[in-house]
């Protein structure tokens, strides 16, 4: 049942005149080898695009597993007598003077 004949296919060919015209056959088969040409060609660039992301993605990993070596960062004294909030201020002021500090060497870079 799954097999087209040729009495099928006479059919078929049939009802598409009889819809479409005799004129307008052609323009749409054109249409439609068109439509193919363009999704094969983008089908194409998407494998390009996929094999260069694998290769990008092979040279990140291996400049990733260069060490980089830790900024050393002075500790800030801490007074044996300050409170828990005033330590956490003082945390907090460090972490700011920090930030700052690789802010100016991102624009450095």
């Amino acid at each position: 049942m799954g097999q087209l004949g040729v009495p099928e296919l006479l059919i078929i060919a049939v009802v598409l005149i009889m819809l479409f015209g005799a004129k307008k056959l052609p323009e749409m088969a054109r249409g439609v080898g068109r439509s193919l040409r363009i999704f094969k060609s983008e089908t194409a660039k998407l494998r390009d695009d996929d094999e260069d992301g694998q290769t990008t993605v092979q040279a990140q990993a291996q400049s990733q597993q260069q060490p980089v070596t830790p900024q050393q960062i002075p500790a800030a004294p801490v007074a044996p007598g300050l409170s828990a909030e005033e330590q956490a201020r003082q945390l907090e002021e460090q972490a700011a003077r920090l930030r700052a500090a690789a802010g100016k060497a991102d624009k450095q870079v």
